[in-house]
């Protein structure tokens, strides 16, 4: 089935997640303002009270005709829910633009994050009918690679930091509950990372979680693949994710072997280009506390490692949720022509 070019109206599926919060936000500012906006999510959530256009609104289940007429249908939420969704989406023939990861393994879907077209010079179709948006690490990653290539890049190394709002708003109420309880010097409950993570950095969570930092590592890896495209230069790439006890936005550190002839004003000049933010030598540089709502990702000035020639240093933070739901948007507003 086919959808009407002339639809108005976005399916946001997922729409209690953080996330889908976001994405109904930046869709009531953006040219989307008007257009019929439906809400649905798991079944657990169904139900839930909400607000949509100044108006109350009831976030509903999927059902089989929840995308019929949609031109649009954001999936946010879980892997396996946007699993779901997508069967029915598509015979609905609306234009997928999923943050789930549902697709990453999907060859017809395209890989988007803005200036994509512009880092790897391949244009990307209008008419594609399935868009996989990538993550605020996701974008990070796969963009400074992609920049750095044109500086004879041989090796990246990258430590990505984790905020527990990744996992919802059960991570949030835990992080929030432990640093009460510690500072209360009371015992800590663990129901949903399995271990302490307030102010802890760990690598991997407890036993029991069912949150799991090696899989979102290996998505993040998943999205600088499609990026590149090239198993060569993806093989220059180290990435390791580690969970940080804060609440919002994902910071990195990296450092990369650069071939001769960059320097800073360089590689300033270019991750400008790339749509990054620099933050002046002067200021404190970017934090996880000051990307909060910003929809850019943003970088401290490049800095050359002391003991090593064509070695640079890289610091960036972006915000974990309004970077990919302003992305999926400024891709639906592209796809509108």
């Amino acid at each position: 089935m086919s959808a009407d070019r002339n639809s108005q109206r976005i399916v946001i599926a997922g729409a209690s997640s953080l996330l889908g919060g976001e994405l109904k936000t930046l869709v009531e500012e953006s040219r989307f303002a008007g257009w019929d906006l439906r809400l649905v999510d798991e079944e657990n959530v169904a139900g839930t009270l909400t607000e949509a256009g100044g108006e109350a609104a009831v976030i509903q289940r999927v059902e089989e005709d929840t995308f019929r007429g949609a031109k649009y249908a954001f999936l946010a939420g879980s892997t396996a829910f946007g699993k779901i969704c997508l069967g029915p989406a598509r015979e609905a023939g609306a234009t997928i633009i999923d943050f789930t990861h549902a697709t990453l393994s999907d060859p017809d879907a395209t890989p988007w994050f803005p200036k994509i077209e512009a880092l790897t010079g391949k244009s990307v179709a209008r008419n594609a009918k399935t868009f996989s948006v990538f993550s605020a690490g996701g974008t990070a990653a796969a963009s400074l690679a992609l920049v750095l290539q044109k500086f004879g890049l041989q090796r990246l190394v990258g430590v990505m930091f984790r905020p527990v709002s990744d996992t919802g708003r059960n991570g949030i109420e835990e992080l929030e509950t432990q640093t009460s309880q510690l500072l209360s010097f009371q015992s800590i409950g663990s129901a949903v990372f399995g271990t302490q993570t307030a102010f802890n950095l760990l690598p991997r969570f407890g036993a029991e979680s069912k949150e799991n930092l090696l899989r979102e590592e290996l998505e993040i890896r998943a999205e600088v693949a499609a990026a590149l495209g090239d198993v060569n230069e993806d093989a220059k790439i180290s990435l390791n994710l580690v969970h940080a006890p804060v609440f919002y936005g994902m910071t990195f550190s990296a450092c990369a072997d650069l071939g001769e002839g960059a320097d800073a004003a360089k590689l300033i000049a270019a991750c400008k280009e790339a749509g990054w933010g620099i933050a002046e030598g002067v200021e404190a540089g970017p934090s996880n506390v000051s990307v909060a709502g910003e929809s850019q990702l943003f970088m401290s000035e490049p800095r050359a490692d002391l003991s090593r020639a064509g070695a640079w240093w890289f610091w960036g933070a972006g915000d974990n949720l309004r970077v990919p739901a302003a992305s999926g948007i400024k891709l639906a507003d592209w796809l509108e022509g």
